[in-house]
């Protein structure tokens, strides 16, 4: 078994993975319906995809935990990242047929204690 190390791969992807768990639970208790998650094509990933009130849903899902890094998990979702989540979805939205679905870009920030439970979480709604 591998230990988890501060700042390690592993340690990243068990925090990634319980931010996005808890992302997803929120969505489905606000009524959304989670459709994908971690959507990976060659220009990127797509973290969730949701319908809600007939539109298609890209979520960006951001996790900090005591790192020592400035700002709020929100605040590091810089136009880089706007610009590959937006890339990625238009290859989605092709290869799924959904050209014509109205579609909403969200971001989901998630606090993590250092158990990975959560300590915040906040859902910017049409984020970019």
């Amino acid at each position: 078994m591998r230990e988890l190390h501060a700042g390690g791969a592993y340690n990243r992807k068990a925090k990634g993975a319980a931010a996005e768990a808890a992302a997803a639970l929120y969505l489905a208790s606000r009524g959304y319906t989670v459709v994908e998650a971690n959507w990976r094509c060659r220009s990127g990933e797509l973290d969730l995809v949701a319908e809600y009130q007939g539109a298609l849903v890209i979520i960006e899902v951001r996790s900090r935990s005591g790192s020592p890094l400035p700002g709020t998990p929100e605040e590091s979702v810089d136009a880089r990242k706007i610009r590959q989540v937006r890339s990625t979805a238009e290859v989605y939205l092709h290869m799924k047929g959904e050209q014509e679905r109205t579609v909403s870009f969200d971001v989901i920030s998630v606090q993590l204690n250092p158990d990975l439970s959560v300590a915040a979480l906040r859902h910017i709604r049409e984020a970019f």
